[in-house]
């Protein structure tokens, strides 16, 4: 059935976009259910690492779904540009690790959704774009921020402004995806990261999370601050002790998350 597929291997939620007759178009019932689903792995205690990729073999999550679009006055064209940068932001600052496996086309709203993650890995066979300007529209999911922050402006304006589509090879070289795999390795790949991230104390994750989420806004002085108002916070935390104190007995932390 159509929809979302969540999964739990240990601490790990792996959240599946389950269109794939429609290359995982996200419509507004998916979108909605999807926020709700991260609205709920956010506040689970037992989730500490929040993955999302897409049904099948070709496509992330190939973007909108343009038939849903077609028609849409720009009231309701508004509120279905807020869902997506909600969910956006949502993947973005929530206090749990998101990873996005691309497990082939990220186009649109897709490509959006993956920005909106922490850590992006990809296959061989994924492709990147925003081909909104190919429909007479622009990005509304944060494309138009988020694109130019994971690159640089010039490349984000050359692929918004022209619609162009790129392969994994060249998503890897400017620094829009971390680490490409053949399609086979994808997840055993992702899935090493995230439960790499999920052993780790889940109150220094979301404080470094925050921390370097601030790392391109705002004045470098004022960022410092506050990353040294972080650092020292940590250090009242039961994780922090734990952490500290096992590194000194030469064990591993056992982390509770306070």
């Amino acid at each position: 059935m159509a929809g979302l597929r969540i999964v739990a291997e240990g601490r790990v939620s792996v959240v599946t976009v389950n269109r794939p007759d429609v290359l995982n178009a996200l419509n507004t019932a998916l979108l909605e259910e999807l926020l709700a689903t991260l609205e709920d792995l956010g506040s689970d205690p037992t989730c500490g690492v929040i993955v999302v990729t897409g049904a099948g073999d070709r496509a992330f999550i190939a973007g909108a779904d343009i038939k849903e679009m077609d028609g849409k006055t720009p009231l309701e064209a508004r509120d279905y540009s807020e869902l997506g940068q909600e969910i956006a932001h949502k993947l973005e600052t929530m206090r749990k690790p998101t990873i996005a496996a691309v497990n082939g086309y990220a186009l649109g709203g897709g490509c959006e959704i993956a920005l909106a993650c922490d850590v992006r890995l990809a296959s061989e066979n994924a492709r990147f774009g925003q081909p909104e300007i190919n429909l007479g529209i622009i990005p509304g999911w944060g494309g138009t921020q988020r694109l130019a922050r994971a690159t640089n402006i010039g490349y984000a304006k050359e692929l918004i402004l022209t619609g162009r589509m790129v392969d994994a090879a060249e998503a890897l070289e400017r620094g829009l995806v971390q680490h490409v795999y053949p399609s086979a390795e994808l997840m055993p790949r992702v899935m090493e990261l995230a439960q790499q991230m999920a052993s780790k104390s889940p109150v220094a994750l979301y404080y470094a999370k925050e921390s370097t989420n601030r790392a391109l806004h705002g004045d470098i002085g004022g960022n410092l601050v506050h990353e040294a108002d972080l650092y020292s916070l940590m250090f009242s935390t039961d994780d922090a002790r734990e952490g500290l104190r096992a590194f000194v007995e030469k064990r591993t932390p056992t982390f509770i998350g306070k």
